[in-house]
Formats: C-alpha cells, sequence, structure tokens
C-alpha cells in the first residue's frame, strides 16, 4: 500500500509548532468525514446491487464485504472522537504549552496518525473490492440488455 501522509517525512512531529499539528489535525478531521459519508454511498451500494451480487454465488465475498463496511462505520466513529479530542488537546497546547506534556502528545499523535494511515489503506482496498464486485453485476446486466435487445429485434 502507498504512503497516505500529508506531512514531510522525518521528524516533522518532534519539530513541527502546535499550529501546524492542528492544521494536520483538521485534515484527517476532514477525511474522516469524507470517508463517514462514502461508507454511506458504499452502504448503498451493497444494498441496492445485494441480490444480483448474491446471485453471482458470492455469498462469501458479500458477508466479508458487509463485515467490512460495519468494521469501516465503527473505526470511522471512534477516529473521529479521537481526533476531536485531539484537537481539543492541541488547542489547549497552543494557548499553554507545556513542555513535558507535549513530548507524550507527540507520541500520541504520532500513534494516532498511523491509526488513521492504516484506515485509509483499508478503506480504500474495500470501496475497490466494493466497486469491483458490483461492476461485475453492472456489466452482467449490461450484456443481458444488449442480448434481450438483439433477440427482440430479430
Amino acid at each position: 500500500m502507498g504512503n497516505y501522509r500529508k506531512r514531510p517525512k522525518g521528524t516533522y512531529i518532534e519539530e513541527a509548532t502546535w499550529e501546524e499539528l492542528y492544521s494536520l489535525t483538521k485534515h484527517w478531521k476532514a477525511d474522516i468525514e469524507f470517508y463517514k459519508d462514502d461508507s454511506m454511498f458504499l452502504h448503498h451500494l451493497m444494498d441496492k446491487y445485494f441480490i444480483w451480487i448474491i446471485e453471482k454465488d458470492a455469498t462469501q465475498v458479500v458477508k466479508t464485504l458487509q463485515d467490512n463496511l460495519k468494521k469501516i462505520d465503527k473505526k470511522c466513529e471512534d477516529l473521529l472522537t479521537r481526533i476531536n479530542k485531539h484537537l481539543l488537546q492541541l488547542a489547549h497546547l497552543v494557548e499553554q504549552p507545556d513542555r513535558e506534556e507535549g513530548r507524550m502528545f507527540r507520541l500520541e499523535h504520532t500513534h494516532l496518525e498511523d491509526e488513521f494511515h492504516e484506515f485509509t489503506a483499508f478503506f480504500r482496498g474495500n470501496r475497490m473490492a466494493i466497486f469491483t464486485a458490483v461492476e461485475g453485476v453492472v456489466l452482467n446486466e449490461k450484456v443481458r440488455h444488449l442480448l434481450g435487445n438483439l433477440v427482440d429485434s430479430e
């Protein structure tokens, strides 16, 4: 999987100002909110094409995709809650920097960032799997429709 970080490599977290980390964290929040909306769209796709995907003898695939969507929803909520808490802590550090608290916070920031990027990779992989499953159904329906039109015109 690719690296989805929005910050420079190296010692950025240790050297960044609280304001810079706050800005970075706001980007995470916006991304998570987008993924939350995107997840609703993926649920809609699965609901709409559920029967046709199962007809392709892909019941285990559908179950896995649905289970993964549930995991995505849960992780999305968890990350959003934690990012909001993180933003509050950052706002406090911007107003009242504390050297000792700052060290621990930067470590927590790194862990949260790693979780965020693992989630991003998991989400993108599942989105691709859902699109692939639905695409197969749509293509089959298109072929059936075209063949039906050919038979009807004869």
